[in-house]
């Protein structure tokens, strides 16, 4: 056993202690795991990983932009003044406003949480959509965008919800994903909707449709 003086000669510094050791050119690195496909690790019922992946670089080489036509069409209408005022009135008003939605959108870009629009406009696509096989193309996207765990856009959604979306993604349907909108929904409109209310942006729509008058009083 070491004297109390060996011992204390022995003792390294915190910085010392905290660095990990250093591999010698006689050590040998632990094998690599195995890789494994990423759709495998998003749904654990994909029964073509090969396919999938395959779907999935093709459609992030069209530019991500397949489940995005609705909004970006939306930026041309202009809302009239009492459009503008009536989204103040209610969230469901301005959720029903095409002008209302990419306004809110834009202002949800400047909070970092667009995906939560996002996702609820790719759901109300899906609910549209009447062709079994576009139903399924299109819920495997927003599953892949959303949903996911490895999606950088994914949005808030509790345990139970997700586990009744993966029970669901076996036989895909356009309301595959109706629970999941509308806790979104109500996420917005509890957080980010009051905050929208009294930005400047909202302040902005509001003196532009504002009497002429009024601007020169």
């Amino acid at each position: 056993m070491p004297t109390p003086h060996e011992a204390g000669n022995q003792h390294t510094g915190p910085e010392e202690a905290d660095q990990p050791p250093s591999m010698s050119s006689h050590d040998v690195a632990p094998p690599a795991a195995p890789s494994r496909n990423p759709c495998c690790l998003w749904w654990c019922c994909c029964c073509s990983c090969s396919r999938n992946e395959e779907r999935r670089r093709a459609w992030r080489a069209s530019g991500e932009s397949k489940l995005q036509p609705l909004p970006s069409c939306e930026v041309c209408s202009t809302p009239s003044p009492e459009e503008v005022q009536g989204w103040a009135q209610s969230f469901d008003k301005l959720m029903h406003s095409p002008a209302g939605r990419s306004a809110f959108r834009e202002f949800l870009r400047t909070e970092y949480s667009e995906e939560n629009m996002l996702f609820w406009l790719a759901c109300e696509e899906l609910k549209a959509e009447a062709d079994q096989h576009a139903v399924d193309e299109k819920a495997r996207l927003i599953y892949e965008d959303y949903v996911s765990i490895l999606s950088p856009k994914e949005v808030s959604l509790d345990s139970r919800i997700r586990e009744g979306i993966n029970k669901k993604m076996q036989e895909p349907s356009a309301h595959t994903f109706d629970d999941a909108q509308l806790q979104i929904y109500t996420l917005m409109h509890r957080d980010p909707y009051p905050r929208f209310l009294g930005s400047p942006a909202y302040r902005a729509l509001l003196l532009r449709g504002a009497p002429q008058s009024s601007h020169e009083a």
